[in-house]
């Protein structure tokens, strides 16, 4: 999917950050999410998240959960 698109990065860490919003936006259309649904929500919700180092609350969020799969189902 990005093979052109990898040569933007301009760092390693713009390369990793890259990577893993492919990596989200895939899982999610692999989901059978609507996918303007599912970034609208984790922009509004993860900004009001408290832990961000806590899997536990991160999990929440993916697009398998269950909480996630109701409100941005396609």
């Amino acid at each position: 999917m990005g093979r052109k698109k990898w040569l933007f990065s301009n760092s390693p860490k713009g390369a990793k950050t890259s990577a893993i919003v492919y990596s989200l936006i895939e899982t999610a259309k692999a989901n059978n999410l609507d996918l303007e649904r599912y970034l609208k929500y984790l922009f509004e919700q993860l900004p009001n998240t408290a832990n961000f180092k806590d899997v536990e609350i991160l999990d929440q969020y993916l697009p398998w959960a269950v909480k996630v799969q109701g409100k941005c189902k396609a």
